[in-house]
């Protein structure tokens, strides 16, 4: 039984003419990039900027370092390109977040989501103090569950400098206001059940 070819292979073969090779690298990251997208464009805008990634990724792709065989990586690293490409072309106000028709659009009257309303803003506003890098490579890592190597790549730093913004995105993580609470309650719930 023959396994999957291995992305760098795939990348190879599109390099040589394989039409599919390209699409199937496509296929297997498109949901894990457009997840990472949407989390920070929303996911309308996000369909419109995956479309750039698969471009950019397709014109870029003699560049890739076969040495890697998951191409996820990279591809993070193409989409978070294009996102900075985005972010810079758009006015200052796009780019300040509406609390307000986000709560009103996420309103839910059961107690548990003002719960989780107070626990996403202090969220939000505690990844807002991060340096970007260090906010990357943590989104990187919690939420699209690549290892700390991994996200180093996809913003194009050593491993060493990701791990250690990593460190440091959890140390201010640990010490912004409201932070400490909310680990305190968070602990005293898993604790009572």
């Amino acid at each position: 039984m023959t396994s999957d070819p291995e992305d760098a292979e795939l990348i190879v073969r599109s390099l040589d003419g394989d039409d599919d090779a390209f699409v199937q690298v496509v296929r297997r990251h498109e949901v894990a990039v457009g997840a990472y997208l949407a989390r920070r464009v929303g996911r309308e805008r996000a369909e419109d900027l995956l479309g750039e990634v698969w471009v950019a990724a397709f014109a870029s792709r003699a560049k890739y370092d076969r040495s890697f065989p998951d191409a996820g990586p990279w591809l993070f690293g193409v989409a978070h390109n294009t996102l900075r490409r985005h972010w810079r072309s758009r006015r200052t106000e796009e780019l300040r977040p509406n609390v307000e028709a986000d709560m009103a659009s996420g309103w839910d009257p059961w107690a548990a989501v003002d719960n989780r309303v107070d626990v996403e803003s202090v969220l939000r506003r505690a990844l807002t103090l991060l340096k970007p890098q260090q906010r990357e490579i943590l989104t990187l890592v919690a939420w699209e569950d690549l290892t700390v190597a991994d996200a180093g790549r996809a913003i194009g730093v050593p491993p060493g400098t990701a791990r250690r913004y990593l460190h440091e995105a959890r140390m201010a993580l640990r010490d912004a206001p409201g932070m400490a609470a909310l680990l305190t309650d968070h602990n005293t719930v898993r604790e009572g059940n």
